[in-house]
């Protein structure tokens, strides 16, 4: 049931009602009623029984971590919780990246009698969502963050917890074990926020993301016949259409946690304004890189592998190239797991994780480079036109993997590239071949200004919070800026009979 349809909003609202109709101590087991049966209308009925088992490790786990004193026997304990997370995600998700590795060789090599055959399971909803979130809780424990949760129920809700499952964000325990078991009064305002929430959400996923999708998948599906500017105009578009599927899924996640009186954390600050790779990684999917960087990247650091590699390569190229050889060896570990985490795939190896290290890398190394060439032109970083510059190229980086990302395989993208720098056809831009992709120049129109809607909303935002804008304007102009938006999902989003939006693009993950 996805999160857009009708059946689910009609779930949701008699849901909303009895969470502060119910006595208040009763509040979190009705969510976890309400998770639980999200969960069973999601897929195959015992499907359940994967989030259940780690739950139930980890709960059991934790709580030994927890009694146990000797520091062997809670490292032993925690690795054994990880293995087994990590093992049954693996082998889910990721049992046919192998495959198709070898698969790959074979038929380059030409032994096409020995490929091997596909492994085909189902996965369970949010997998990579959940074990990250439970992982980090049984890290906490560990390292004495956070004290274990000796209610079993109220951990499975944590667990569970039905916004969050479908497309992030990575809760940690911490941030959400009051918000989870207090009791909540209901408040007008947190209420209202949480619906104008999911109203934004609702507008970027129906009306912008369904839209951009029509463009891509035709270019991207014959890309042999939409060549050289049509894919480039098609990976601009899924840019967008990413942006505004994933955000705008988040966005009714968060709103309908705010509803109940849980604050989320939030994955995106207008990433698209960032002005180099790392400040877009710290705007986009934030929750992600937040884990990553305390779980892997600085834990990796201590390792005395890492320790001993800087080692040497101080002694051999000195203090300061030897520190940057031993961060960027940490850095390619975290980069190969951020395009592992996307999907079983070399495309996103490479498009979501190691071209994004590449360009981390090299940016550091060229800035001095860049800052003298900036100065002998005497151009100031504040400058306006300088840090459009900055931001334009930064999103063009980012489209180069984000076309990875969408096609169909690693050598399909490659042909693509090709296809981008062989073939010059910019004419296609301004001769009415656009309007040949799906849209046509009303929905093309109805595209554009949501867009640059979108794009007024991100820079005031930037300032101070739009709802708390609106809520400090009279009725009235709170009333028609509202119902505006409402009416303008209603008439041109994507939905209704005949047709089904799509799901969320990070449901799949």
């Amino acid at each position: 049931m996805s999160i857009t349809s009708f059946a689910f909003l009609c779930c949701y609202a008699v849901l909303l009602l009895l969470y502060y109709v119910v006595p208040k101590k009763m509040q979190w087991g009705l969510l976890l009623i309400a998770s639980i049966g999200y969960f069973l209308t999601a897929g195959e009925l015992w499907l359940i029984l994967y989030p259940i088992a780690a739950i139930i490790i980890v709960y059991c786990g934790a709580l030994y971590i927890d009694r146990v004193k000797e520091q062997k026997k809670r490292k032993t304990a925690l690795s054994l919780i990880v293995v087994f997370c990590l093992l049954v995600l693996a082998v889910l998700k990721y049992c046919n990246f192998g495959v198709y590795t070898y698969n790959a060789l074979a038929s380059k090599l030409h032994f096409t009698s020995n490929y091997l055959k596909e492994f085909s399971f189902l996965v369970p909803l949010g997998i990579s969502f959940y074990t990250l979130a439970l992982l980090g809780y049984v890290y906490d424990v560990y390292y004495e963050i956070s004290k274990p949760q000796r209610n079993f129920l109220k951990f499975a809700l944590f667990g569970l917890y039905f916004p969050v499952i479908i497309s992030g964000p990575i809760v940690r325990y911490r941030d959400v074990e009051n918000q989870l078991y207090e009791k909540h009064t209901f408040d007008y305002k947190q209420v209202t926020f949480g619906l104008q929430r999911i109203l934004w959400g609702f507008f970027k996923k129906l009306v912008i993301a369904e839209r951009m999708a029509v463009v891509v998948n035709t270019v991207y599906g014959e890309y042999a016949v939409y060549p050289g500017v049509y894919i480039v105009l098609a990976t601009i578009c899924f840019a967008f259409q990413l942006y505004a599927d994933f955000s705008g899924g988040i966005d009714i996640v968060i709103g309908i946690s705010e509803t109940f009186g849980i604050k989320v954390t939030e994955n995106f600050n207008t990433p698209f304004f960032s002005r180099s790779m790392q400040e877009f990684w710290r705007r986009w999917h934030i929750t992600l890189g937040g884990w990553l960087k305390d779980y892997l990247f600085y834990p990796l650091l201590r390792t005395r592998m890492i320790a001993a590699l800087q080692e040497m390569a101080k002694n051999k190229f000195g203090k300061k190239a030897g520190k940057r050889i031993a961060t960027y060896t940490a850095m390619f570990v975290l980069w190969f797991a951020v395009g592992m985490w996307h999907g079983g795939s070399w495309k996103f190896i490479v498009g979501s994780g190691l071209l994004h290290w590449c360009y981390i890398v090299l940016g550091e190394l060229l800035e001095p480079v860049w800052d003298k060439l900036r100065t002998s032109l005497k151009v100031k970083k504040e400058n306006k036109l300088f840090c459009f510059f900055q931001q334009t190229r930064t999103f063009l980086l980012v489209c180069s993997g984000f076309l990875f990302f969408r096609s169909n395989s690693l050598t399909s993208a490659c042909e693509m590239y090709k296809s981008v720098f062989t073939t010059w056809n910019p004419e296609v831009l301004w001769n009415g071949s656009v309007l040949a992709l799906g849209l046509d120049a009303v929905e093309l129109t109805i595209a554009i200004v949501s867009l640059l809607i979108l794009l007024v909303v991100s820079v005031l935002q930037q300032k101070k919070s739009v709802r708390e804008r609106l809520a400090n304007k009279n009725i009235v102009v709170r009333w028609i800026a509202l119902y505006a938006l409402l009416f303008y999902v209603i008439l041109f989003g994507y939905y209704g009979p005949g047709y089904s939006a799509t799901e969320f693009i990070y449901q799949g993950f």
